[in-house]
C-alpha cells in the first residue's frame, strides 16, 4: 500500500479529523472511522514540517489528509463549489494521498488564531485575506513559511491546505484500493 498512517504515537501531531465527525461542511460524518493517511512519498515532507514546527515551539493539528475518491464525491454533492473543493471528476490531491489540511497549535494544544475555522468556504479563508486580524495573518504566514520550507505547495484560497507539487503524477485512490477502511 502506498499510504502510511499518521498516528500521534508515531508522529508528534494532534488529530482532529473533521470528516469523521458531523463537525464539517456537510453536517454529517463522511468517514465511518477516524484515520489519517498520506502517500509514502509525502512522508519526508510531513516529517520535516513537524520538525520545523517543533523548532518554533509549535505542533501540527491535522484536520484531513488522504480522502478516498468516494468521500470527495460526498463532499462535492453537499457543496459543489469548485473554488474550495476539487471536482471529483478531475480528482483531488487529497484523493491521491498527497494533500493535508492542518493548522498550528502551541505546546498546550491551543490552536493559533488563523482568522477562520477549517473549511470556512469564504474569501476570508484565502491566505492573503486582509479582513482577518494582523495576528491571524502572521499565524497564516508562519504556517505557510514552515510548510513551504518543508517542501509543500499551498492552495492560496485555503490557509489550511498543503499538497505535494505536481499531485496529478499520483493515481486517484478509492477506499478499497487504498485499503484504509475509512468508508466501509
Amino acid at each position: 500500500m502506498p499510504l502510511f498512517e499518521i498516528r500521534p504515537d508515531a508522529f508528534d501531531v494532534e488529530l482532529a479529523l473533521a470528516y469523521a465527525t458531523p463537525r464539517n461542511v456537510t453536517g454529517a460524518p463522511i468517514y465511518r472511522r477516524s484515520g489519517a493517511y498520506l502517500h509514502a512519498a509525502a512522508r519526508p515532507l510531513f516529517e520535516r514540517a513537524i520538525e520545523l514546527a517543533a523548532t518554533l515551539g509549535y505542533r501540527l493539528k491535522v484536520f484531513d489528509a488522504f480522502r478516498p475518491a468516494e468521500a470527495q464525491w460526498r463532499l462535492w454533492e453537499a457543496v459543489p463549489n469548485a473554488e474550495f473543493l476539487a471536482d471529483p471528476r478531475r480528482g483531488s490531491p487529497h484523493s491521491r494521498g498527497v494533500a493535508i489540511d492542518l493548522t498550528l497549535i502551541d505546546r498546550s494544544g491551543v490552536e493559533l488564531d488563523m482568522g477562520t475555522a477549517f473549511d470556512d468556504f469564504s474569501p476570508l479563508a484565502h491566505h492573503g485575506a486582509a479582513a482577518v486580524s494582523p495576528q491571524a495573518l502572521r499565524h497564516r504566514s508562519l504556517l505557510l513559511g514552515l510548510m513551504t520550507a518543508a517542501g509543500w505547495d499551498c492552495y492560496l484560497k485555503e490557509w489550511w491546505h498543503y499538497q505535494m507539487f505536481d499531485p496529478r503524477r499520483f493515481p486517484l485512490l478509492s477506499d478499497s484500493a487504498a485499503g484504509t477502511g475509512l468508508m466501509t
